[in-house]
């Protein structure tokens, strides 16, 4: 085996060190396929298209929209960063859908990007629904109420991130699912579904729902439920409105599915609680 002389030996590496770090150095190919991928990422639009695809899928009209740039533009951007390898695309109908790529390279690559922003984003998933009422498990009002708790350490991306900054990135996560909370209690009249919060609060789907869980104690889905469920009881006991009035109220177009999931957390029909309540 051959071994490095170098025309200055400063005593600090060994000889087989030194050999192996030719050896690597010699292999040019593969720092041109890094900078090569890097490249793509030497443009701020490009990095936000890029961001935006680890979030969720989306394709060409929508990237522009939320990036406030011409369809033209944007697939400007698309072309190189699926050429690099860094994002993948499918026909859904007449339209192409973009997201980042499922690969090592993908997601380090994401991470480096937030480590130098200093800001959190989940990891890639693909979009999930909203879970039906017809999945949940029902609540009655003498179950104890969810507590807060810290959200776990799947929420939070390693990667070396200092203990104060992966703090900051969990307080401003259980920020954005107060917000969220806050959102759907005001809205209790409409069916508003996860895809549409991760838009919104730009969250990946599954992270929004697993953040939620960790914080609230539930599901999105049971939790707004509960809390349609306890403010149609406060309606019955303190209002006049019909009960398709109040079904309407927390989002139940139907009044006989509102009958069957308010007697499932009350065991009892609007109109016997409304009696009792009434007597009382």
């Amino acid at each position: 085996m051959s071994y490095v002389h170098l025309p200055h030996h400063h005593g600090n590496e060994g000889e087989n060190e030194l050999e192996l770090i030719k050896q690597q150095l010699a292999s040019v190919e593969k720092y041109q396929l890094a900078a090569d991928v890097f490249k793509q990422l030497g443009d701020t639009t490009r990095i936000r298209i890029f961001w935006l695809l680890c979030h969720c899928e989306e394709c060409v009209i929508n990237i522009s929209a939320m990036l406030e740039m011409s369809s033209p533009a944007v697939s400007h951007h698309l072309r190189p960063l699926r050429a690099s390898g860094l994002i993948v695309s499918r026909r859904i109908g007449k339209e192409v859908h973009y997201k980042a790529a499922d690969t090592e390279q993908s997601r380090l690559l994401h991470l480096a990007v937030e480590k130098i922003m200093e800001i959190h984003c989940p990891e890639h998933c693909h979009r999930s629904p909203c879970e039906d009422d017809c999945q949940e498990t029902s609540h009655s009002p003498s179950q104890s109420r969810p507590t807060t708790s810290s959200p776990a350490s799947t929420t939070s991306i390693g990667m070396g991130i200092g203990t104060e900054t992966s703090e900051s990135l969990e307080q401003e996560q259980r920020h954005i699912i107060h917000e969220v909370h806050s959102y759907l209690t005001q809205h209790m009249d409409q069916r508003i579904t996860i895809e549409s919060l991760a838009k919104q609060y730009l969250m990946n789907p599954t992270t929004l729902k697993q953040s939620f869980k960790e914080v609230y104690g539930t599901s999105i889905a049971a939790h707004i439920k509960q809390h349609r469920m306890e403010y149609a009881g406060k309606l019955l006991r303190e209002s006049s409105c019909s009960i398709a009035e109040i079904a309407k109220s927390v989002g139940y177009e139907n009044q006989s599915k509102f009958t069957a999931a308010f007697k499932g957390y009350f065991h009892l029909l609007p109109s016997e609680y409304r009696k009792l309540h009434s007597l009382s």
